[in-house]
């Protein structure tokens, strides 16, 4: 283990995104150069390495919040804001650059999240916000735990459903055990979102339950009973 001062110049980070272009570092060297420091007798690179060891995918690292990364040992919030932000920023420019996303079936739902939740090892709740055409209009995960031990109570949901004047929404979770069949919490939660949401005049769409590489809308789950 060794500080980056003390790699040959040609091997550091920032002299191989110079020399190569930013696509051609990994992930860790592009945290390394984030993160800019490391600790102790620890370097960057190597700090950035327990980041990526520390969250399953990469792309669980996006919904990482600033008290979950301090508890890696070397990042300090100051670290941890740094990477939250560059994170947003990259997503922000993305977004920027993509058509509009229609969500028209269970399946685009999958095909949107399952890389995002497919790997993940424990449940997380994401709502999908769509205007009157359908068109995807923001993405927000709402809860992350296990949704037969945690009420998610619906004002965390509608509240951002107010928020983007959103016409209609879709509830997606996982099932790390892969099995997608729904519990009964799962459909309860289902029934009563839709409830509420018949209220405020905001339609709830489907709930989607993926799991590993397949999924399952209890739309037609209930529709088929």
């Amino acid at each position: 283990m060794y500080l980056i001062k003390d790699m040959p110049i040609n091997e550091r980070p920032r002299e191989r995104l110079i020399n190569y272009g930013a696509k051609n570092l990994s992930t860790y060297e592009l945290i390394a150069i984030i993160l800019r420091v490391g600790y102790g007798k620890t370097s960057a690179i190597d700090l950035a390495k327990k980041v990526v060891a520390d969250t399953n995918t990469i792309s669980e690292l996006r919904n990482k919040t600033v008290n979950e990364l301090v508890e890696i040992k070397g990042i300090g919030k100051t670290k941890a804001i740094t990477l939250l932000a560059a994170i947003e920023l990259g997503e922000r420019l993305l977004r920027t650059n993509q058509e509009l996303i229609q969500i028209c079936s269970p399946n685009n739902v999958f095909d949107y999240l399952k890389y995002d939740l497919r790997d993940l090892k424990q449940e997380v709740l994401i709502v999908l916000f769509l205007d009157v055409k359908t068109n995807l209009i923001a993405k927000k995960q709402v809860f992350k735990g296990s949704l037969n031990q945690s009420l998610v109570h619906p004002r965390e949901v509608f509240k951002y459903a107010v928020k983007y004047s959103a016409h209609s929404l879709i509830l997606v979770h996982n099932h790390p055990s892969g099995d997608t069949r729904p519990s009964e919490y799962d459909l309860d939660v289902t029934k009563r979102f839709k409830e509420i949401g018949s209220l405020l005049q905001i339609e709830v769409l489907d709930h989607i339950i993926i799991a590993k590489n397949n999924y399952l809308s209890i739309k037609d789950y209930v529709n088929k009973k």
